[in-house]
């Protein structure tokens, strides 16, 4: 049956209050992005739901568009008919057919917002439920838990049917909570982590730290691949590629073997906090889980934190092992995520890492170096691209700072 429209049920949005009209708009702008390619289609929002107006277009790969954008609850395909009970009978019976199997049952549910239609809900739900009995022999009528639950929805405009309700991605808009910049590995952790992120809806930009010649071409592009499948769910991925080569060398020569892996840490955020600085971000986002490595003991996290006040948002830090690989494999970063490319956490790797560093003993190990000119080199000599998820990656690589 051929789809008039898609009905967007936003979920937590609707808890908002006088903040609403941000979160439908940022909503509004994230959907019209996401279905640039079906030009045809108009998109109509308010307070309580947004109507996606096919005007032609199919609806199935729309929904999937759909699907992977923050801030929708359910979707549902709906068919419009005239207020007209025969039409409406018609219609219903059509799409109850399209998902009855046989000994299936179904409820029908009316909701009448233009109380001048001539039945009542409940005149409603009988005229079409009878109509389907009387037309289907291998169907019955369940009303506690229906296999298939028909909505009528009678407004001024019209009558709206449908029969689907398919589960969205949840959470916020991307964007509506302001940008942030995510420190992507190229481990599983990361990916996941900016999901979760987006989730609760902050727009982010990557940032990764890459070491040529210890790290490969194809350690980079497995980065821009996992940035591109995070895409789906932010539009589009700004890429900040750092190199790290000097920096890391630097530590692995003039730090003691137990804080190399601390001091790179620290570094690593301090450049990561001033390219968020430039590009007007208000956190910074990582994959860290809590005793996972040396690194991410409360105390490592304490002497890595050190370096900057700026929020850092871990949402990963309470999550096991085996939680993380499940929302990998369900966001389809998990597959690019274990390519045996090495990325530069993994390389000049200390035998027996500090778990318990000491903030004094590092910043007295970093006094004798000038970081701030590695430092300073390493911005001016970082590349930017842009990946989306229908594109390959476009090398718009620019002097970012």
């Amino acid at each position: 049956m051929k789809y008039d429209r898609i009905l967007v049920r936003y979920g937590e949005l609707s808890l908002k209050r006088k903040n609403r009209k941000k979160f439908v708009g940022k909503l509004t702008k994230n959907v019209r992005d996401a279905l640039e390619a079906f030009p045809s289609v108009k998109i109509h929002a308010d307070r309580e739901r947004m109507f996606i107006h096919l005007h032609g277009e199919e609806s199935a790969p729309i929904v999937e568009c759909l699907k992977n954008i923050f801030g929708i609850q359910s979707i549902s395909p709906v068919v419009k008919v005239d207020k007209d009970i025969d039409e409406i009978q018609k219609a219903s019976l059509q799409l109850v057919q399209q998902f009855h199997q046989a000994g299936g049952s179904f409820k029908v549910v009316t909701k009448r917002s233009d109380k001048s239609f001539s039945l009542d809900t409940n005149g409603v739900n009988h005229a079409v439920g009878g109509y389907i009995l009387k037309h289907i022999d291998t169907i019955h009528v369940n009303v506690k838990r229906p296999d298939i639950k028909l909505l009528v929805e009678i407004r001024h405009e019209g009558v709206f049917l449908s029969c689907e309700t398919i589960q969205g991605a949840g959470g916020l808009p991307v964007g509506s909570s302001g940008k942030a910049m995510l420190m992507l590995s190229g481990g599983i952790d990361s990916p996941v982590a900016g999901y979760l992120t987006m989730k609760r809806g902050v727009e982010l930009e990557v940032v990764h730290f890459h070491s040529p010649p210890f790290t490969s071409e194809r350690a980079k592009q497995k980065v821009i691949d996992l940035a591109r499948q995070l895409s789906f769910y932010n539009g589009k991925m700004t890429v900040h590629l750092v190199p790290f080569t000097k920096i890391q060398e630097t530590i692995h020569q003039r730090i003691p073997s137990g804080y190399t892996m601390t001091s790179t840490r620290r570094m690593m955020l301090i450049l990561a906090d001033r390219i968020r600085a430039q590009h007007h971000g208000l956190a910074i986002a990582t994959g860290e889980n809590l005793g996972q490595v040396a690194s991410q003991t409360l105390e490592s996290l304490e002497a890595i934190n050190d370096v900057t006040t700026t929020p850092i948002l871990r949402p990963l830090i309470s999550m096991d092992k085996n939680e993380i690989i499940a929302i990998s494999q369900k966001i389809n970063t998990y597959d690019i995520s274990i390519l045996p490319y090495e990325d530069c956490c993994t390389i000049f790797t200390p035998p027996a890492p500090k778990t318990k560093p000491k903030k004094e003993k590092i910043k007295a190990y970093e006094s004798s170096i000038d970081f701030e000119a590695l430092l300073e080199e390493a911005l001016q000599s970082t590349q930017t691209m842009t990946v989306h998820i229908n594109e390959t990656a476009i090398d718009e690589f620019a002097d970012l700072l």
